[in-house]
Order: C-alpha cells, then sequence, then structure tokens
C-alpha cells in the first residue's frame, strides 16, 4: 500500500479544459507576423494578415536566421509606450527537418533565433508562437481506445516550438505572449477566436488550443492509477531492444526485464560492449535467464538502426522497445545557446525516436515507450532545446497512437542512481523540489503505464513547497491552477501576506533613530545575513557586500527563499525577482532603505562635507577588483593621514587589513573619524 500510495504520488497527467469564448477586443499595438521565407504565400499567414490589418507587416525569415540581424530589424520597428510591439510568430509552419537531421525542424532553430534577438534588444516587444496541430485536446487520445480520438496531432514536430517558447517565457515573463495552436482549417470563427485571444493579451492563460468546439486551456492534474480500468498487463517476450541500454536508466529497466521473464535483451549504444560497465551488466542479466546482446549502434544514424532491426530472427522475433537514449546537454540559457548545441540536443533525442517510429511502422509490438521528462511539460530554465526535444517526444507517442500502434511517453523527473540526469543536475532538482525516485518503483510505474495503455504521463516526484517558488518567480502559472498541492500553498501565502502587512514592522522606527550610515549598516547586515541562511552559511563572511548574487549562487529557488526571508523581516511585500533586480548585498540594501524611509532632504551647506563623503562611500562600493579597492584604500588612508598631521604612509607598507576591508569595514572607518559612530 506504501509503495502504491507513493507511484500514485508521482503520477501526472496533462488536460485541456474548455473556456468561454474570449471577448471580441480591439487590438493594439504594431504587429510583425514572422513566417519563414517561403511560406508567405500560406493560407495561415494571409488569414493573419488579413485579420491584423494595417497594424500588421510581415517579415520573412529564412531557416538559418541571424540573431543579429534579427535584433536589427526589431530595433527599427521599436515600439512605444502608447503603440507597443507585438511578434506573432509562425514560423512552425516550417515542418522541414533542418540540416537532414530527422525530427528536428528547422522552425525550431529559426525560432531560437528569433527569441535570442528579442532578449538580445531593447524593445519590448512581446512574443506570441502559433503552431498548427501540434497538439492534441483529446483526453481520449491518451488512452488505449484510438477510435476514440477526435482531435490527433498533426504535426508532432512543431510540439517542440511549445517546449522551446515555453522556457522563453520562463526566462523573459516581460517579452512572453503565449502560446496557441490552431487547427487544420482556420474558419471564419477560429480566426475570430484567435484574433480575440490577441487582443486580450492573453489575459490569466498563455497556453491556449483553438478547435471548433472552442478555446481550451492546458492544465497538468494528479492522475492516480484507477485499479477499476481495464489492464492488458505486458509481458516480456522474444526480443525487446533497449536504447541506451548500458547506461543507468536502460540497465534498470533490463534488470526487470529479465526478471520478469525476458528471453532476449538488445542493449544498443553508441560505444557496444565498448561502454562502460556493459560486461558486468551483460553478466548479470545472464545471471537472471535472459540472452543478451550488447550492439554499437548510434541510433540517431537511420541506417545503423536499419542494419540492427534487420538482425533479429523469426525465433525471437522484436516484440518492444523501450527508448532510454539522449542527452541532457549543459544547463544554459536561451541567449547562450548556440544553433549547433541546440541542433545537437535535439537531434540526440528525437531523431532515433523518429527512425524507430518510421521503421517499425508495421511491425507489431506489444510496447513502444519513450523516455521523455518533465522539462518537456513544465519547461525548465536553462534547458530550452532539451525541453523542446522532450515535448515533441511527447506529441510523436500521441500521434503514433492516433495511428493504431502502441506508444507511450514517460515524462520523467529524476532517477536515483545518475541516468537522465549527473550528479549536479540531480542536486539542482533537489533544491528545486524534484528528489530523485527510487529506479525499482519508477520501473513499476512504467510497467503499470503500459499495462493501462497510457499514451502520455508524467511521473516525477515534486515537493511544491519547493518546487512553486522557483516555477513562479516570474508571475503566476495556469498550468498548475488545478493541483490541490498549489491552490493551499497559494492561499498560505495570501494569509501571510495579509498577516505580514498587518502586524507591520519596527525596522523603520528603528531606522529612523539612526544616522544614515548606520541605516546603511543596518540593513546591509540584514541582508547578508538573511543571505547566508538562505546559501546555509554559518556567518555572512562568504557574502560579501560588492559579489553579485549570482556569484555568490543564488538561483531562482534561493532568489524567492531570500525574498521570503526580507519580506517577513521588514513587512514589504517584495517582488519575486527582487534579488536579481538589485544584483548585490550593497544594492539590495540600498533598495530596501529607499523602499522602508523616503530619501532624507539635502542638507545642504549645512555639512558640506557629507556629499564629497557619500562619493568616497560609493567609489568604495563600485569597486569590485583588488586593484581598484586597494587603491582607494590607500588614497583614504593617506587623506587621514593628513589630517592628523602625519605624512603619508608608503604604499608599499599599507596594512593589508585594510586593504582588504570590505564595505561595512570602510563606513566604520568613516564613522569613527567624523565622530558619529
Amino acid at each position: 500500500r506504501q509503495q502504491r500510495s507513493t507511484v500514485d504520488g508521482w503520477r501526472y497527467r496533462i488536460v485541456w479544459r474548455p473556456q468561454p469564448d474570449p471577448e471580441n477586443g480591439e487590438l493594439a499595438g504594431s504587429w510583425l507576423i514572422v513566417v519563414p521565407a517561403d511560406h508567405v504565400e500560406d493560407d495561415l499567414v494571409q488569414a493573419a494578415s488579413r485579420g491584423l490589418g494595417d497594424r500588421a507587416r510581415i517579415m520573412p525569415v529564412s531557416a538559418t536566421a541571424d540573431r543579429a540581424e534579427l535584433a536589427a530589424q526589431l530595433a527599427a520597428l521599436a515600439g512605444t509606450a502608447d503603440d507597443p510591439l507585438h511578434v506573432l510568430s509562425l514560423l512552425a509552419l516550417d515542418d522541414r527537418d533542418a540540416g537532414g537531421h530527422r525530427g528536428v525542424p528547422g522552425s525550431l532553430l529559426s525560432t531560437l533565433a528569433l527569441t535570442q534577438a528579442l532578449a538580445d534588444t531593447a524593445v519590448k516587444a512581446r512574443l506570441w508562437a502559433v503552431t498548427q496541430g501540434a497538439v492534441s485536446t483529446d483526453a481520449s487520445a491518451r488512452g488505449p481506445e484510438t477510435h476514440r480520438v477526435s482531435d490527433p496531432i498533426r504535426h508532432p514536430g512543431q510540439a517542440a516550438i511549445w517546449g522551446l517558447v515555453r522556457v522563453f517565457g520562463l526566462d523573459h515573463r516581460e517579452r512572453w505572449g503565449g502560446l496557441i495552436d490552431l487547427p487544420a482549417t482556420l474558419d471564419e470563427r477560429a480566426l475570430r477566436r484567435f484574433l480575440s485571444l490577441l487582443s486580450v493579451d492573453g489575459g490569466s492563460q498563455d497556453e491556449y488550443a483553438i478547435r471548433p468546439s472552442g478555446v481550451h486551456v492546458r492544465r497538468m492534474v494528479r492522475a492516480p492509477l484507477d485499479p477499476s480500468a481495464a489492464a492488458e498487463p505486458w509481458q516480456p517476450r522474444g526480443t525487446v531492444l533497449i536504447t541506451g541500454g548500458t547506461g543507468a536508466l536502460g540497465a534498470h529497466v533490463a534488470r526487470a526485464l529479465a526478471a520478469d521473464g525476458a528471453e532476449h535483451l538488445v542493449l544498443a549504444g553508441r560505444r557496444g560492449p565498448d561502454a562502460p560497465g556493459a560486461s558486468e551488466l551483460s553478466a548479470e542479466l545472464t545471471a537472471l535467464g535472459a540472452r543478451v546482446t550488447v550492439a554499437a549502434c548510434d541510433v540517431t544514424d537511420r541506417a545503423a538502426v536499419a542494419k540492427l532491426l534487420d538482425s533479429f530472427t523469426d525465433e525471437a522475433p522484436l516484440t518492444a522497445v523501450v527508448h532510454t537514449a539522449g542527452v541532457v546537454g549543459e544547463d544554459r540559457p536561451l541567449v547562450e545557446t548556440s544553433l549547433d548545441d541546440a541542433m545537437a540536443a535535439v537531434h540526440a533525442k528525437i531523431s532515433g525516436a523518429c527512425h524507430l517510429d518510421e521503421l517499425l511502422a508495421d511491425h507489431p509490438l506489444d510496447a513502444f515507450v519513450l523516455f521523455s521528462s518533465g522539462a518537456g511539460v513544465w519547461g525548465n530554465g536553462g534547458q530550452g532545446p532539451y525541453a523542446a526535444a522532450n515535448a515533441a517526444l511527447d506529441a510523436l507517442a500521441e500521434w503514433r497512437r492516433a495511428q493504431g500502434r502502441p506508444a507511450t511517453s514517460l515524462a520523467w523527473g529524476a532517477w536515483a542512481g545518475g541516468g537522465m540526469v549527473d550528479e549536479a543536475v540531480a542536486e539542482q532538482l533537489l533544491r528545486r523540489g524534484v528528489p530523485a525516485m527510487d529506479p525499482g518503483l519508477a520501473v513499476r510505474a512504467l510497467r503499470e503505464a503500459v499495462d493501462h495503455g497510457e499514451t502520455t504521463l508524467v511521473v516525477a516526484d515534486i515537493r511544491w513547497d519547493r518546487f512553486l517558488p522557483a516555477y513562479t518567480v516570474s508571475g503566476p502559472r495556469p498550468l498548475l491552477d488545478e493541483l490541490p498541492d498549489v491552490r493551499q500553498l497559494l492561499a498560505g501565502q495570501e494569509e501571510q501576506a495579509d498577516q505580514a502587512g498587518e502586524k507591520g514592522s519596527d525596522l523603520p522606527d528603528k531606522l529612523a533613530a539612526l544616522p544614515e550610515p548606520k541605516r546603511k549598516r543596518m540593513l546591509l547586515d540584514l541582508v547578508r545575513t538573511q543571505a547566508s541562511a538562505v546559501l546555509g552559511h554559518s556567518s555572512t563572511d562568504a557574502v560579501r557586500p560588492a559579489r553579485a548574487f549570482r556569484e555568490l549562487g543564488f538561483d531562482s529557488l534561493t532568489g524567492v527563499e531570500l525574498r521570503n526571508r526580507l519580506n517577513a523581516a521588514t513587512a514589504l511585500t517584495l517582488p519575486a525577482t527582487v534579488v536579481f533586480d538589485h544584483p548585490t548585498p550593497t544594492a539590495l540594501a540600498e533598495y530596501l532603505r529607499d523602499a522602508l524611509l523616503p530619501p532624507e532632504p539635502d542638507a545642504g551647506s549645512a555639512a558640506p562635507v557629507l556629499p564629497e563623503l557619500q562619493q568616497v562611500a560609493s567609489a568604495l562600493q563600485a569597486a569590485t577588483d583588488d586593484d581598484t579597492r586597494r587603491a582607494l584604500t590607500e588614497g583614504l588612508r593617506d587623506l587621514l593621514a593628513h589630517w592628523e598631521g602625519q605624512a603619508p604612509t608608503p604604499v608599499e607598507t599599507v596594512d593589508d587589513e585594510l586593504a582588504e576591508a570590505s564595505d561595512e569595514d570602510m563606513f566604520d572607518l568613516i564613522d569613527r573619524e567624523l565622530g558619529i559612530g
């Protein structure tokens, strides 16, 4: 019962909820319709252009678009506060494979360049990304009754756009409009709904599908296993192919299948028998009663996959495929992701799946299992191409199921013992509230999903109290609106905010009783103390006043945690991004000072020395390198010596402790010399 409860707690699925038709509104601002260069005359492009009228301009973009060129074009069209610029991307229309890489749409690369160009410019444009047939709103499409699929996916490759642009929305909320999937035919009613969504600028939602039945929005919901649901248990037989079979994930699956009576396991990977641990794994599986073949095969190479499939005999025919192969790639913001890196990440994950689907299109199988990731479901900052690949993988499973073929795509969280994530990524996921799952229970979830004919399923251990603050750091995420855990947490946050507002804080009174230098000291101490607690330091020594929070190790999750601590200490309602809007402890302390107490009036001639001292303090705060700090320190020491009638201190005898002094140390020095300490 405990294991059943644990696995049920990991299970989620995506559903689409019907919404009332949006009210017709007047389109504001200027619109730029970005389209593939050879799709300008497409019906969808022309319909969108007519609907937007004289506010719109079409901008053709090649598949190899240069981000700098796109940024220059956007800058030339920069809007104003009264006439903002909106970017409507129809780049998904280009479904052709990029560079001969199966499953990597050219539109993905041009969309990446567009998002980078938007981030590179000062243009405050908002991006709407549009696809056509990239998602399925039919919940029954995820079950075994394929004849009930009324809204099948038609273009699974376009789903990669959803994965990529979703991450852009996480990273650049101020430039985010939303995602809209259109029906196959854009009739007058669908066009009216489409323009209405654009006119209200998305409202409180950001992921839509327009269908003949109306407008639908995307939600993630809990999906515990229904014990009364019909099941056809998967009994491994004949040959089972496991791609990435010698990796950590493939090995876990292989052990479970061997223990359940699999006759022949084929473990395919780039290095084949030369992969680390391959011989030991083979011996272990053989001891469990399975015949084992470790094959060298790069599944992104169609010819190599075809050769491997042709090698299977009729004595042990291929009955199932488990595709675990793929590369996570380095965590990197979209603006720092090269087109080559994006191509490699998507190619490694999706091309092999496409080859297997096509080469086995007419081959009867008991199971066709794809290993996807939660990054493709909700988006992970720093993993744009990886999110794109996994979103496309889920879409491929739905498309395949709609064709009447078996398919199950599992969007995993982290597995214990390595696999989809390395140790560093696993630690990051743990901090973000996604701890690693027990591999044995994860394999159980896999087997149950296949037994019950699931098409797509999320299987992840998510601790919402940790996950939610980071995921919503730049704004609400409607995707999570129906999760009871999230609703409870949000209600608790609102109650705490109300209580803090009623209780208030005595900090402003304490600050008002102090001279200005002491106020800054108190607030800087507050910021450093709370930052040290968040990072797990026993003292404030590691949190240097002029060092950037990102350099100190802060990410979106710890940034929100520091914000929450400062809210509690000050009774302010600080924005979730305050740590990155004011990127050093000194800058954040100054922001808090202005928020808690209005700036004092200029003292004028009554204290003529203070403005000059303020310039000295500002220079010290701005100094981030040792040489500059040392020079300023030496100059200040010589000046103090001159006031006291002493000879200047030689450069080579400057006290090391003073030379390495922090900002607060220098404030102490100034306070003592002026007698205001």
